[in-house]
């Protein structure tokens, strides 16, 4: 696989394909080929497909946009049909558990023409923002091995910053797609809350917290594949208002003068900000400036409210109890502490001490804390933050040897401090890769708009990609 090829966007990989200057299959191998020769130094693919998805690229595709280009499925909030499902648990490794059919966002990525060449590596059950589950080890970032890609969707971001593959499917339950986008250089859009499905497996996961989208390595290919994926499945108990218009169709269009806020400070001062993120964010927004926008101090006030935190932390734990016993269902027996890592086996006993009562009040509490907060965008376009208080941390600093979970939670507070509300108030909010430290570590900016509107996002995220391309800044990695 040439190191351009390896590196296009998956709009350019399906033109190729549409013009016949490669087929499917080519393209299959050739990721593959990438895959074998990079993937042993990054440990983001960790159930390779490979014998399955030539014989897909080989036979009858569908004549969706992105005919034959290959993608990977991230092993969490995704089933694949053949392929195991083990969500980073040890428990469900050991068992040797296999999904038997597609979920409906990965069958809707099929159906637009996609291949998939495999899975990739995810903490266990998703629940910490670094990929090191004790199951199948660190993933590495593609940029500085020694350094955490991010989580959950630390496996595909790596994926896709090492050029596997362009695209990779990922979820966002509090920042399980930005983050990892900031951390390696690439694009993370989390959309808004009901614009894709999670079908037919759920309604809806920890109390509508979670998203699901992919990662990408251009504006058009988020936008497009938004186009592929967007809607509800019959039966989901919510979902976004339809678009004006395809995603697609904003790239390139004039998003006019916006009026911004700017926000350095996590909320409620959670988590001090290393100097190197807030130039990161204070240059996004003269770079914001230079094209004619409007960018001042300013955020919700809603963000610093008291109650928050203790709302977020109580729907998550008790979303985490539900997977516990969704687990003990998939194992046939019940859940031991030898089961779950330390941190899963806390929130846990957490989740499962809180009673119904008490839930539904933290439902309540994050419902009032986003009406107050989302009043904010009736008088701004955007608000523009950093994704994280700190560049990528070093493997071992967040999971450490002892996987002390007490430890664990401490430093996780800085990796979703900024992205976790916009879970909370179910705004679209976008990782962009414009910034890299002196030594070479990518540092991406939030954006975040209105409620539904991912149309202005991908407009000014468009403008913003054109005026300072990322495309031709390459990981140091071997060529395949």
């Amino acid at each position: 696989m040439t190191d351009d090829l390896a590196f296009a966007d998956a709009t350019a990989l399906a033109a190729l394909v549409r013009d016949g200057t490669v087929t499917p299959a080519e393209l299959v191998d050739a990721a593959i080929a990438r895959i074998e020769t990079v993937n042993p130094a990054l440990n983001a693919v960790i159930h390779p497909r490979f014998d399955a998805a030539r014989d897909d690229a080989a036979g009858p595709l569908p004549d969706g946009p992105f005919r034959g280009v290959p993608f990977l499925v991230k092993d969490l909030d995704g089933s694949l049909a053949g392929a195991p499902l083990h969500m980073g648990n040890g428990a469900l490794k050991a068992m040797g558990s296999v999904a038997d059919h597609d979920s409906e966002l990965i069958a809707r990525l099929k159906r637009a023409g996609f291949v998939a060449v495999g899975k990739t590596n995810t903490p266990e059950l998703g629940l910490l923002p670094t990929t090191e589950p004790r199951a199948y080890g660190p993933t590495r970032n593609p940029w500085h091995p020694g350094h955490s890609p991010g989580g959950s969707s630390g496996g595909s971001a790596a994926a896709v910053a090492a050029g596997l593959v362009p695209v990779a499917h990922a979820g966002d339950g509090g920042g399980s797609i930005r983050t990892p986008a900031s951390h390696c250089g690439v694009v993370g859009l989390k959309p808004s809350r009901g614009r894709t499905t999670l079908g037919p497996d759920r309604g809806q996961a920890w109390d509508g917290l979670l998203q699901l989208h992919v990662l990408t390595r251009s504006v058009r290919d988020t936008a497009a594949v938004l186009d592929a994926t967007a809607g509800p499945l019959r039966g989901d108990p919510y979902t976004a208002p339809p678009p004006v218009g395809p995603f697609g169709a904003e790239v390139g269009r004039d998003p006019g003068r916006l009026r911004i806020g700017i926000r350095t400070d996590t909320p409620s001062g959670l988590a001090a900000v290393d100097p190197r993120v807030v130039e990161a964010v204070e240059d996004a927004g003269r770079l914001l400036e230079s094209l004619g926008h409007a960018v001042e101090p300013a955020s919700p006030a809603g963000l610093d409210a008291a109650g928050l935190l203790e709302a977020f932390s109580t729907v998550l734990a008790g979303g985490v109890a539900f997977d516990i016993d969704a687990l003990a269902r998939m194992l046939g027996r019940e859940v031991t502490a030898d089961d779950v890592e330390p941190f899963t086996w806390m929130q846990y006993e957490v989740g499962r001490a809180i009673t119904a009562g008490q839930y539904l009040e933290g439902v309540h509490v994050a419902h009032a804390w986003t009406r107050g907060v989302v009043a904010w965008w009736e008088d701004y376009d955007l608000l523009l933050t950093a994704n994280t208080a700190e560049p990528a941390p070093r493997l071992g600093d967040i999971v450490d040897a002892s996987f002390d979970p007490v430890h664990a939670l401490e430093r996780a507070v800085p990796f979703a401090a900024f992205t976790a509300p916009f879970n909370v108030t179910g705004q679209p909010a976008v990782s962009l890769p414009l910034w890299w430290t002196d030594d070479g570590i990518p540092v991406g900016v939030q954006l975040v708009a209105d409620q539904y509107r991912e149309d202005v996002l991908l407009r000014v995220a468009a403008q913003l990609e054109r005026a300072r391309p990322w495309a031709d800044r390459r990981p140091p990695l071997p060529p395949a």
